[in-house]
């Protein structure tokens, strides 16, 4: 069973495999379609493609009419019909890939997790290190006979935003952002309407878990580089812009051998959803 990273030669030798199942993530955040637009155009041979804003997502209002952020979590019972939807069943291997670092495969990554399916996977590198290794993309798109996935006990602890409005004052987690500094910091900010970050979070960039070629950095020096931000991951919280790129963290801490850090969905988004929550500007 791969559970955290899986590399391009390994996810070749099961192309063909009937219990595994490979779901292709890209996305662009500014342009919406430019995820199936590159599927389209080539991708691993028996990938399905899975949407970010649709079937990784739910409603970003809630029934109380709050606003929940950009990429709200699914309901768990919409999701597991859409990982069925896949062919994923109890005893699948999935692989999540994108060409992005695993910015948005992590997010997959997360979800599967959080309905209590552990075998799941990132392909290190993504498409670059499948492409640099030579390996052959198709155009033609596949259809899985539906899967039987069951709901289990989820692996991954999630928060509130009342759970982190409320940590404002006694501090007894850690908030860590994964969005770049600049927008940490409250500058350059072009997808939220509020820039900044939340009281008392520290930052760490999720492209800091790359090691120049684009794969991962090794577990040693992953847990030597989140060392300084908290001491304990259970007491730590994870969050980004919407909860996407936040499960790049929560994975690389997985990598590190420091499980147990939970995932704030909602994060900046719908942080500032509401205008009477503290905003932070600058380093600290």
């Amino acid at each position: 069973m791969h559970t955290t990273l899986i590399d391009a030669a390994t996810l070749s030798q099961h192309l063909q495999d009937p219990k595994w199942v490979i779901l292709d993530c890209r996305h662009d955040l500014m342009h919406p379609n430019a995820g199936f637009d590159s599927f389209a155009i080539g991708h691993i041979e028996g990938a399905q493609f899975a949407n970010i804003d649709t079937d990784l997502s739910g409603a970003k209002t809630g029934a109380d009419g709050k606003f929940l952020g950009r990429h709200p979590l699914p309901g768990r019972a919409a999701l597991i019909e859409t990982l069925r939807g896949w062919g994923i069943s109890d005893d699948t291997q999935v692989v999540a890939y994108d060409a992005h670092g695993g910015m948005f495969a992590a997010r997959l990554w997360w979800l599967l997790r959080w309905v209590g399916h552990p075998a799941v996977a990132v392909l290190n590198g993504g498409l670059v290190a499948w492409q640099s290794a030579g390996l052959p993309m198709v155009t033609h798109a596949e259809r899985r006979t539906p899967g039987s996935l069951s709901e289990k006990s989820s692996l991954v602890p999630t928060v509130s935003v009342d759970d982190v409005l409320n940590n404002l004052s006694t501090q007894a987690r850690t908030v860590v952002d994964a969005r770049a500094n600049d927008r940490y910091r409250g500058e350059n900010e072009t997808i939220d309407p509020v820039g900044g970050h939340i009281p008392g979070a520290k930052n760490r960039f999720f492209k800091d878990n790359l090691a120049a070629d684009g794969r991962f950095k090794d577990a040693t020096q992953l847990k030597a580089e989140f060392a300084p931000l908290f001491d304990e991951p259970s007491k730590a919280i994870m969050q980004c812009g919407s909860g996407v790129t936040a499960c790049h963290n929560l994975l690389a801490l997985e990598v590190a051998g420091l499980p147990g850090a939970a995932l704030y969905p909602g994060s900046w988004s719908e942080w500032v959803g509401d205008t009477t929550r503290p905003v932070a500007t600058g380093s600290h």
